[in-house]
């Protein structure tokens, strides 16, 4: 077994107006490159880390743009594999006052809605990796994706390494004649060594009420007992998992939310600082952010659960911070933010 991660999934394009414009709104769009998965390996590549992403694109620009702005973020494409006509599209609105953001998806007939079994060679892909991440989202777009998803779970468990799953529910993109998104997301988290999730997803799972989150300051009394019985639960229907996540946000204004998370791990919950973000300049990709953080995390230092669970919620704080899907976050910059106390009010902006 190597020690690269590799991550799996669709590269999207992403659409917005600028100045927090209804997607009805002007004449220009901004887009950029994106996706869960893709930005979980951009996240892991700028801590260091030697990560891997496979997908399949189209052979046009953007397909091919795609693959190279990947590669000078520092993520291996060499196997992404190429075919069909178009690339998936999502177009994000953003929020504004008393107005939600919205997302509106395009990705029926991308290249990776036609994926199929036997189109990656798995065993060859993941000979010299260690960890496999995964997510829900890889099994939602069509049933071919998601048997191949599940070919790659086949691999990941022959070769003996860690299967890293996000539940990333999303419930709009389960259109496919017989999808199952609950059975099939129970599928792949009973193959998890580690999980994420945040309680909106746990509960889609589980059938168990969430436990409020209204954090309006980092002081705020969690109902801490409730989580604990709530992890215990789920490690019995789960027991494969070893570290299993939550995360937690609430959204005090458009721009003004609160970030905490919850680790599982050895039998006992381990909870990180309630952080306060009060100029958010955008959420997309934080929950992706988590996970990049928490691998390299568990790689630096497998054994202290608290501090894997303090880097990770420091690497979802500063994604707040930037514009577009990836965390352009260092480890330094990271570390830096953990060590002050979650102070991150001063942190750069990056466009």
């Amino acid at each position: 077994m190597g020690h690269k991660i590799v991550t799996f999934g669709e590269l999207m394009l992403r659409f917005s107006k600028e100045d927090k414009k209804r997607l009805s709104q002007g004449k220009m769009f901004c887009g950029n490159y994106g996706g869960s998965e893709a930005n979980v390996a951009v996240s892991l590549a700028m801590q260091g880390d030697d990560v891997e992403y496979v997908t399949r694109l189209p052979d046009t620009q953007m397909g091919r743009g795609g693959t190279m702005k990947l590669s000078e973020l520092g993520v291996g494409t060499r196997h992404i594999i190429y075919g069909g006509d178009r690339i998936g599209v999502y177009y994000f609105e953003e929020a504004a006052a008393l107005r939600n953001s919205s997302v509106t998806y395009d990705r029926a007939g991308s290249a990776y809605y036609f994926l199929q079994p036997g189109m990656i060679d798995w065993h060859h892909v993941l000979k010299d990796a260690q960890v496999l991440q995964v997510s829900g989202i890889t099994a939602a777009i069509s049933q071919p994706a998601a048997d191949a998803t599940f070919e790659a779970l086949d691999v990941a468990e022959e070769l003996g390494l860690t299967i890293s799953f996000d539940i990333n529910y999303r419930k709009n993109l389960w259109r496919y004649d017989g999808a199952q998104p609950r059975e099939t997301l129970c599928r792949m988290m009973e193959r998890a060594d580690v999980m994420f999730g945040d309680v909106i997803e746990y509960e889609f799972i589980t059938g168990h009420e969430k436990i409020p989150f209204k954090a309006l300051t980092p002081d705020y009394d969690m109902n801490l007992p409730a989580y604990e019985a709530w992890y215990e639960e789920l490690h019995a229907r789960f027991p494969r998992c070893r570290k299993m996540m939550i995360g937690m946000r609430n959204q005090i204004s458009s721009s003004h939310h609160t970030l905490t998370g919850l680790l599982w791990a050895d039998g006992r919950m381990y909870n990180g600082p309630i952080v306060d973000i009060p100029e958010v300049v955008d959420p997309m990709g934080v929950g992706d952010a988590f996970v990049g953080g928490f691998l390299h995390a568990l790689r630096q230092c497998p054994d202290d659960n608290q501090r894997i669970i303090d880097y990770s919620l420091a690497a979802a704080s500063l994604k707040n911070t930037i514009a577009g899907d990836f965390n352009l976050s260092t480890e330094d910059e990271i570390l830096e933010v953990m060590n002050d106390n979650y102070r991150i009010h001063d942190v750069k902006i990056y466009e």
